[in-house]
């Protein structure tokens, strides 16, 4: 993949996305803190230890500050100059994966479970950040698809010979296209199905009401109603 990112722009997308998108949702989703000594777990699965010892404290505002983070990395790393650096210097490859991968996993614990982390937004944020990265994603590459010119300088496109530039183009847009969908379409329904799961049934609401009231009447109650 290093090799042929050199000389086609939908590889270079391809491995963009995979570095972005596909290696931090499986880290996150794979949850090796604990393998990784990042975590010590007791058996009722609370931290005790590690170099994470508590639950990290999330709020809406540090995850939209997540967010930003994420999508500027990953808009940073399609710029024309980045990329014409990445296919002109192989070692430039190693930094855009930490940063990628680095910002991808810290933004994806806020919308994946991976215990014994905890996302600690509700779902529906979570199904709307998901899609704000992903759609900021897919209109970039949509713009550059779109483009009579190509916005880089390092891919040489020989009529005849390769790919053209506006087929090139196209692959680039559709594999980000794809690979962000595979990653993030799955979180959206996930969260989706749970968050409706998770609405309150009347009978479950009923049952639990007349749990409480005979555990209440065995407990505190005698036969008469007197305390």
């Amino acid at each position: 993949m290093t090799t042929w990112s050199h000389r086609y722009e939908f590889v270079q997308a391809i491995q963009f996305a995979a570095l972005g998108f596909w290696v931090p949702a499986l880290l996150t989703a794979g949850a090796p803190w604990e393998r990784w000594r990042l975590t010590r777990v007791s058996a009722t699965g609370e931290i005790v230890g590690g170099v994470w010892r508590k639950r990290r404290q999330v709020s809406q505002g540090r995850v939209l500050s997540l967010t930003a983070l994420f999508v500027s990395v990953s808009i940073f790393w399609r710029l024309a100059p980045i990329v014409n650096g990445l296919s002109e210097h192989e070692w430039f490859v190693v930094v855009e994966a930490l940063t990628l991968t680095g910002a991808g996993v810290a933004f994806m614990c806020d919308v994946i479970e991976s215990p014994p982390l905890r996302p600690g937004v509700s779902r529906p944020y979570r199904i709307a950040i998901s899609a704000a990265v992903m759609w900021s994603a897919w209109v970039f590459v949509y713009l550059e698809a779109m483009s009579h010119v190509s916005w880089y300088r390092a891919f040489r496109h020989v009529a005849g010979r390769s790919l053209s530039v506006s087929a090139d183009q196209q692959l680039s847009a559709g594999s980000v296209w794809f690979m962000t969908g595979v990653v993030f379409v799955p979180i959206i329904f996930w969260s989706l199905i749970h968050w409706l799961q998770a609405e309150d049934d009347p009978d479950d609401e009923l049952y639990r009401l007349v749990r409480q009231e005979r555990t209440r009447g065995f407990f505190g109650y005698r036969s008469d109603g007197s305390p």
